[in-house]
């Protein structure tokens, strides 16, 4: 399966600090810098990216 990227929504308008994440794929999330889309790919487990976007909210 092929990761469909989508851009994040907190990302800035202007083409800086970009970050594009896949969560079309089954038991991880792979993210990546949107600006480099052929650069290096971190892929974290589904649980582990539920638990950092909820640290990050609050």
């Amino acid at each position: 399966m092929h990761p469909r990227w989508r851009k994040s929504s907190y990302s800035n308008a202007t083409g800086g600090n970009c970050v594009e994440v896949a969560d079309n794929i089954p038991g991880a999330i792979p993210v990546r810098d949107s600006k480099n889309p052929h650069g290096p790919t971190l892929v974290f487990r589904t649980t582990a990216w539920s638990r950092f976007v909820a640290a990050v909210r609050n």
